[in-house]
């Protein structure tokens, strides 16, 4: 029993570092091959948490322009990462393509994916995103995450920061899940 037991941990153990190597093997192996695949995905994954969350379609409704990752990749073993790409919508059109990059260290396991969006609320958040070499995301404009214990409070005559964030069909096991630390930049597709 106690070898089926270190055979199971090894056997978890491998696959968690296969999934962590695949991560980091490099931006392609999360991106998506077109621009109009990304353009399509960055769409559904919209109308789906518009479906599922009506305080973000309410917010939307005020925003400048929405940020949507929708298939973030994040696995770790101590060390982990996430990776996934989306693209910047000003109404109707896209307005850029951008990465999502976050690397972490400490007690973790595990492999989950996730989408999210980042509602931009005005000129600023907006400027910022356009100038900067990459946001980082918890630096420069303010940016809220918006969960169940936020959204009880808020509502669009609320609205006073500069950008708020939805994270959204999440599946996989990890211990945690948070956007903070993560860097957005620009890409070309």
């Amino acid at each position: 029993m106690n070898t089926l037991r270190h055979g199971a941990l090894a056997l978890f153990l491998a696959t968690t570092a296969a999934l962590c190597a695949g991560l980091f093997s490099g931006p392609a192996a999360a991106a998506a091959s077109t621009a109009a695949e990304l353009d399509r995905d960055a769409r559904q994954a919209l109308q789906t948490l518009y479906k599922n969350n009506p305080l973000a379609l309410d917010i939307s409704k005020k925003a400048k322009a929405v940020l949507v990752f929708p298939n973030i990749v994040k696995a770790g073993f101590v060390f982990g990462g996430a990776y996934g790409e989306g693209a910047l919508l000003k109404g109707n059109t896209v307005a850029g393509y951008y990465n999502s990059v976050s690397a972490s260290w400490g007690l973790q396991i595990g492999a989950q994916s996730f989408g999210y969006a980042v509602f931009l609320m005005n000129d600023k958040a907006l400027e910022y995103l356009d100038k900067s070499e990459g946001w980082e995301l918890g630096v420069g404009p303010t940016v809220v995450a918006v969960n169940e214990g936020v959204a009880k409070n808020l509502s669009t005559s609320t609205l006073k920061d500069d950008a708020y964030a939805f994270i959204f069909d999440q599946q996989g096991l990890m211990a945690s899940l948070s956007i903070e630390g993560t860097k957005v930049t620009r890409i070309k597709r």
